[in-house]
């Protein structure tokens, strides 16, 4: 019997032997292989977490509007003439009772030479009558009139002092208006608006020139009857400007006791520290403190409401852990050496069935920039 023998390469009978060994092994994954299946660490930012401490919560309330001077003067015409002069422009400094501008005077001071034209003509009446007065009692106690030749004296005496009394009144009247041609300002402060120019003919009452007193500031803030429920007077605000790069003092000084009609607003009025660069009409908006108590705050970013319960997510141990709080007030708190909105929170459990955990001081929670993120997942701090 003839035997044939295939002729196998070596290299393909050991290729075999290696299929034939793995294949008996199982299916169980290499070691890289398994390393390449975990989910990989999420790397946060300082800027995503923020430490739960134990400090003082501050209650605020906010506030908008426009600061306005607490004095101004709107300079007008006081009599009808022509301007001849106006000495300031906006942005200039005036002083009380300084000359700003003068009107045409010529009417003014023609009237009131006819003024006291007639008061010298009223008092030489008024002599003219004394003398004769005093005559007619003379004569009557001669026997030379009658008493009522005297009585008509005494009459006419009365009637030429209050002749010479009118007289004296329209004099006054007539330097009034001669003084009123001179225009002066009424407060001190900065010239804000000019309204007309010399030449012009100016009605009585016409506006000349605005001056407001920047020394004193004011913010006008329209509030909710709610807000306003917790606002004293005397607290203390932090403004910021438009314009001005620091935040500005301020402090509670009136409360109006009607709100306005059609809003319901109330309008608060707080006196401004005077800073450089404020002037009237600039937009600011701030905060008043309405009162301070210590608390476990975090981040009101942190706060999540999405599930069942308020819960904030912790980075513990590399990891994700999800706890459930209890919310309480809301105000201002310092996270990194900055002030913003927080939260006081009480742990009440961690929201996977192990029990009350409570939020230990420095627990590092994550703020809302991270997302959702689930418990267990895995995390690599800054």
């Amino acid at each position: 019997m003839t035997r044939f023998f295939l002729a196998v390469p070596t290299w393909l009978v050991l290729l075999g032997a290696s299929l034939l060994a793995g294949c008996g092994k199982g299916s169980a994954p290499s070691a890289p292989a398994a390393a390449a299946s975990a989910p990989a660490a999420i790397e946060l930012a300082a800027s995503d977490l923020a430490r739960a401490s134990t400090q003082d919560l501050v209650r605020t309330v906010e506030l908008s509007g426009g600061l306005a001077a607490v004095e101004t003067a709107m300079v007008k015409a006081r009599l009808a003439a022509e301007l001849r002069s106006l000495t300031v422009r906006e942005g200039d400094t005036v002083r009380a009772g300084q000359r700003i501008a003068q009107l045409d005077d010529t009417e003014a001071r023609w009237r009131l030479r006819q003024a006291e034209d007639q008061v010298a003509a009223a008092q030489a009446q008024l002599d003219i009558a004394a003398r004769t007065l005093a005559n007619n009692r003379a004569l009557v106690a001669q026997g030379f009139i009658s008493k009522n030749a005297l009585d008509t004296s005494d009459s006419n005496l009365a009637a030429a002092t209050a002749s010479h009394a009118a007289a004296q009144a329209a004099a006054e009247l007539a330097r009034k208006q001669v003084r009123d041609a001179m225009v002066t300002a009424p407060i001190s402060g900065t010239v804000a608006q000019r309204l007309v120019q010399p030449g012009e003919r100016l009605a009585v009452d016409a506006r000349i020139v605005e001056i407001v007193d920047l020394s004193r500031l004011e913010l006008a803030a329209a509030l909710a009857p709610a807000d306003v429920a917790s606002l004293r007077i005397g607290q203390v605000a932090r403004l910021q400007v438009e314009g001005v790069a620091t935040p500005v003092a301020a402090k509670v000084v009136r409360i109006n006791p009607a709100t306005q009609a059609g809003t319901r607003a109330v309008m608060a009025y707080l006196a401004v520290t005077p800073t450089p660069g404020l002037r009237q009409g600039l937009f600011a908006q701030g905060v008043v403190e309405l009162d301070r108590q210590p608390a476990r705050v975090v981040p009101l970013s942190a706060l999540r409401v999405d599930g069942a319960r308020p819960y904030v997510l912790l980075a513990t141990n590399g990891q994700v852990q999800r706890l459930e709080v209890t919310p309480g007030a809301r105000g201002l708190a310092v996270f990194g050496g900055a002030p913003e909105a927080a939260v006081a929170v009480t742990g009440t459990g961690t929201g996977t069935g192990t029990g009350s955990a409570p939020l230990v001081e420095g627990a590092t929670v994550l703020r809302g920039s991270v997302g959702s993120l689930r418990a267990g997942t895995p995390v690599k701090l800054p």
